[in-house]
């Protein structure tokens, strides 16, 4: 007679999407783990505990900090998987009760983001200097916090606001020219995209990239993959099967915004890491076979 084995408890950082709320909610499972979810809100507050010290097993995870994380040599392993992706022309604002502003007038004025290397802020600069020539070294970036990694050192062009001082605060006042946020995009007068038609434009931008800008994957520690490997590939099982349960619900037609497997991860991630480099958000060359060599290692041919 077997004796039954009890399932291996993985402390979980997960939010709750229409994809994962299967997984939360307990109606998907498997026989090797259980997923113990911590309650975080913001998400991104688990960010920087999980690429510093590893304090989960199985976390949420925004594209640049895990980049930062992998080229500074944290002992955490990516699994092809985006939870969370979107398109981002709408997320730089300004404050049009102070005058009219432009991507071409942006050259010497103050910009506000929340970290130098937050997601959303790479990606909107990458689309101001790639698509509308904007010179983003010629910016006075303001930040508000810093990176999720402590070794990072933001470039000289970047600068800190004083103690106290509030991103949406300084937009309203003027003291910011503009601001990129995401997730918390406010809604109050005045304050509207510098980007004329943001859709439209990302319609434009999908055209050249044909992929959603990806702001968050899932990784797990090293520590579980060398340990329990089988445990990594139910949690990436999960996480597919979660997708799988949703897929009814995507428009026909619209792009898929939630990429799993390497092939569909490749040419995204060689362009995100392009993207990192020419920010001076990474520390070293990183490419894309050096990232997925844990995952194959542990996934095989699933992570395909």
């Amino acid at each position: 007679m077997s004796i039954a084995t009890q399932p291996l408890r993985l402390k979980t950082a997960l939010k709750t999407y229409p994809h994962t709320r299967a997984l939360k909610s307990g109606e998907l499972t498997d026989p090797a783990v259980e997923l113990v979810f911590e309650d975080i809100e913001p998400i991104h507050r688990a960010f920087a505990p999980m690429a510093r010290k590893q304090v989960f097993d199985v976390s949420e995870l925004a594209i640049v900090t895990y980049l930062q994380a992998k080229a500074y040599g944290k002992p955490v392993v990516l699994l092809p998987a985006v939870v969370a992706a979107r398109f981002q022309q709408k997320c730089i604002i300004y404050n049009a009760q102070h005058g009219p502003l432009d991507v071409g007038s942006l050259e010497g004025k103050r910009i506000g983001v929340r970290a130098y290397s937050q997601t959303t802020g790479m990606w909107v600069r990458a689309i101001l200097a790639e698509t509308y020539g904007v010179p983003i070294d010629r910016i006075d970036w303001v930040t508000f916090e810093g990176a999720h990694l402590e070794e990072y050192r933001e470039p000289s062009f970047v600068r800190r606001a004083q103690p106290g001082e509030a991103l949406l605060t300084m937009l309203r006042t003027g003291e910011l020219d503009a601001a990129i946020l995401g997730n918390d995009l406010p809604d109050e007068p005045g304050l509207v995209p510098l980007i004329g038609d943001a859709a439209a434009a990302d319609r434009s931008w999908y055209g050249i990239h044909p992929y959603v800008p990806i702001n968050h994957v899932v990784v797990v520690t090293k520590a579980l993959v060398d340990e329990h490997p089988q445990a990594a590939r139910a949690v990436y099982d999960l996480l597919r099967r979660g997708k799988r349960s949703v897929a009814h619900e995507r428009e026909s037609g619209k792009p898929d915004p939630l990429l799993f497997g390497i092939d569909a991860l490749r040419g995204p991630l060689e362009e995100t890491l392009a993207f990192c480099d020419s920010q001076q958000l990474l520390p070293r060359k990183l490419s894309v076979d050096e990232i997925f060599a844990d995952c194959l290692d542990v996934l095989g041919d699933a992570a395909r």
